[in-house]
């Protein structure tokens, strides 16, 4: 037989083993409360103020995006126009246009820009905003120090890192590494007061030498360039794992060489374009070339030194502009454009945005202290936080000192 129910009605109520209680409880009233409206972020786009950057930090389609995610963009009126993108893209993307930067600066939280704050913008930066742009803080003591002494968020693109890689430079430095090439070719050119000679040469005519310094995406993309125009090209790398992979998969008119300083020196008399290419994630470039190495290459020699947004691989390099690209030492062509991917906007804004894009979005969503501590590569784009370097290279480049990112974020909340 089945066990006999134990449990019974009384006046309405259930009785059972463990007492008394009412046959249909009665139904909570759900609760009057709604849960809190998620404030949407204000993200800024201004146009960038450096000399010949005609860049833009976001396309239409961009905008689009975060604006479906839930956030409020705002552009600086004519901010795209040196790429080709009208505010009318915007507006039908549903962003909106602010009239001046000091709008854009002044009312949003996040600010995607595509070159390091200029001085003229410093003033405009506010405790607690974030910033996602290139710094290239190693390179620059007072910009550190500024942006150390505003108290806002500055995520760098060209330290965040993936797996050993370098995604947000990545896109830039293919176009740096190509252009490279444009302009050693260009400025070989006698009437510019190069040596007159011809990259790929003519049959029955040598062609040009090219000494490439560093085997990563930039020197890569520079040798290809150079190859491809049918130069006599070097590349040298100090790691030997990249070394056989270049040999695998570079056309036969590139030669590797272990880069050494005596080997450098050895290949000066014979270059005639000299491209630097050298790369420490966030710290000071190495210098490979001194000044008294000038005396050994050819009058009429050209340097391209790509690296100079790292403070340069050359000696004797200092940033120049689009406007006065160059300058001459010892007779040797000095081209050190900060900002070579610039004079190619179309190409470079869409490459950029392409690869940024999805990061904007994770930090709107998550804000600086949670991206810090949820997202490995934004932490690693963290370079000053709330006043704290939180950059490696850079500290050690300055020797100032260093707050682990985990840790700048706990103070945050």
């Amino acid at each position: 037989m089945g066990s006999q129910r134990s449990d019974v009605m009384l006046l309405g109520r259930k009785v059972t083993p463990q007492g008394l209680r009412p046959a249909h409880p009665p139904q909570r009233k759900p609760s009057a409360r709604k849960p809190p409206e998620v404030q949407p972020v204000k993200i800024g786009v201004v146009r960038e103020i450096k000399v010949h950057e005609n860049r833009v930090a976001l396309t239409p389609a961009g905008a689009e995006r975060l604006v479906s995610a839930g956030n409020e963009v705002w552009v600086e009126t004519q901010a795209g126009v040196g790429s080709l993108l009208s505010d009318e893209l915007y507006v039908k993307a549903g962003a909106k246009i602010a009239p001046s930067a000091a709008d854009v600066w002044k009312q949003c939280d996040l600010i995607l820009k595509v070159k390091e704050p200029l001085k003229q913008e410093w003033q405009h930066i506010r405790k607690g905003q974030t910033l996602f742009t290139y710094f290239h803080l190693a390179a620059d003591l007072e910009l550190t120090k500024a942006m150390m002494a505003s108290g806002a968020h500055c995520f760098a693109y060209e330290t965040l890192e993936v797996g050993r890689t370098l995604p947000l430079l990545t896109p830039m430095s293919e176009v740096a590494g190509r252009m490279a090439i444009q302009a050693g070719a260009q400025w070989l050119e006698r009437s510019r007061g190069g040596s007159g000679i011809l990259l790929g040469g003519v049959p029955g005519v040598d062609r040009a030498h090219v000494l490439v310094l560093g085997g990563g995406v930039v020197g890569t993309n520079a040798a290809r360039m150079a190859c491809g125009l049918g130069a006599d090209v070097t590349m040298m790398d100090v790691n030997l794992d990249r070394l056989r992979y270049l040999d695998e998969v570079m056309p036969k008119n590139c030669r590797l060489l272990y880069s050494t300083p005596m080997a450098i020196r050895d290949m000066l008399p014979w270059a005639d374009l000299v491209v630097g290419a050298v790369l420490i994630p966030g710290a000071v470039a190495p210098k490979l070339i001194r000044r008294e190495d000038l005396k050994l290459m050819k009058q009429g020699s050209v340097i391209v030194d790509v690296a100079i947004d790292q403070g340069g691989c050359i000696e004797t390099a200092k940033p120049t502009s689009h406007a006065e690209p160059t300058y001459v030492i010892d007779g040797v062509i000095h081209y050190c454009v900060a900002n070579m991917p610039g004079a190619v906007p179309r190409t470079s804004t869409f490459a950029l945005n392409n690869a940024t894009l999805p990061y904007a979005v994770e930090l709107a969503k998550l804000g600086a202290a949670r991206a810090m501590r949820e997202n490995a590569a934004l932490r690693s784009a963290a370079n000053v936080i709330g006043g704290a370097l939180t950059c490696k290279g850079v500290a050690e480049s300055f020797k100032l000192a260093y707050t682990d990112p985990i840790e700048a974020a706990g103070k945050l909340g």
